[in-house]
């Protein structure tokens, strides 16, 4: 299998042009995404090769393109809508929650959503408390909704590629911060399933859990742990919902310690459901309390220096794994 060595938002935008090319329902739409190539260059080239027909500049109103994109998902078409933070998505909130998460139950079957809602989620660099939420705990509440993000080039693309293609809305939840890291992915096509973690790293002594951004975090805390005569274990989600639970009850079991880092609030998050069914399916092989590294209770400051205090940290998730190991 030959492989090629791409950033992330280049991978992104393969997946969206080859399923393009795949099948002429795709399309894709949303503020910049046309003429300027994409606020992050992620569509930079689709305008010129699919025209104005599969790839629409919009106005700026989340609220109104995201209900022209579920409407044409429900006669037939395959919406992309990019929202150009996901912190936008608020304004569409009436959207997603009302129509596209509902409406293939409240029609008894008789429409599906295939529509993907994707753009950068969580903390960019001083961007404050506007541009820096992290969505997937508020929607993860929402019964009718795929949630999935990537932590890197490789499943990014194989990740999309499957969420084009699944007939359910699906949140694709990206992160500006990964959108230049490079790494080598295969030339040919790959399909990655929705509702499948992925063991970055093997190991015995603790279990780590995360996903997106912050999976790249805790591989850096995964080399310095085995650097002092450790032997790690990391699980990344990759679909927060619905979520990969044997995977990570299966390592649990193994190591006997749990260590959940997530980009996100601690109360309410996605480490709590996690570590509510870690408990749940895995109670009597847990050695010590589940730890959680989570962003402290506050608005995204813009402050560089309280910016990296309220996020999690490599120094944050080793401290946690040390005291749940008893280090």
């Amino acid at each position: 299998m030959t492989e090629v060595t791409i950033e992330m938002r280049e991978a992104i935008r393969q997946a969206i042009d080859e399923e393009m090319e795949r099948d002429a329902a795709v399309l894709i739409m949303g503020e910049e995404v046309a003429e300027y190539n994409g606020a992050y260059k992620i569509t930079k080239g689709l305008l010129d090769k699919w025209g104005k027909d599969r790839v629409i500049d919009t106005p700026i109103s989340e609220g109104g393109f995201a209900g022209i994109g579920i409407g044409a998902a429900m006669t037939g078409l395959r919406p992309i809508v990019e929202f150009m933070s996901f912190n936008f998505s608020f304004v569409a909130a009436d959207q997603i929650i009302s129509h596209a998460c509902k409406m293939h139950y409240m029609s008894g079957g008789r429409f599906s959503v295939p529509i993907v809602f994707r753009g950068p989620n969580g903390a960019a660099a001083q961007v404050s408390c506007q541009h820096s939420h992290c969505v997937e705990a508020i929607y993860g509440n929402l019964p009718g909704l795929i949630i999935m993000a990537p932590s890197n080039a490789y499943n990014a693309k194989g990740m999309l590629k499957t969420a084009i293609r699944n007939n359910n809305p699906v949140l694709f939840l990206e992160s500006e911060l990964l959108y230049n890291d490079k790494m080598a992915i295969p030339t040919q096509e790959y399909l990655i399933p929705v509702g499948q973690a992925n063991k970055v790293i093997e190991g015995s002594d603790v279990t780590i859990i995360s996903h997106g951004r912050m999976v790249k975090l805790c591989m850096a805390a995964c080399e310095v742990l085995k650097s002092e005569g450790f032997s790690p274990e990391l699980i990344d989600l990759q679909t927060i919902k619905p979520l990969d639970i044997t995977t990570v009850a299966q390592s649990v079991r193994k190591t006997n310690f749990c260590v959940i880092v997530e980009e996100g609030h601690i109360f309410s998050g996605i480490s709590s459901e996690v570590a509510f069914l870690i408990q749940q399916h895995c109670l009597d092989y847990l050695d010590a309390p589940i730890a959680r590294v989570c962003q402290r209770e506050t608005p995204m400051p813009y402050s560089k220096v309280m910016e990296k205090e309220t996020l999690p940290t490599v120094e944050r998730i080793l401290a946690a794994v040390r005291q749940t190991i008893h280090v």
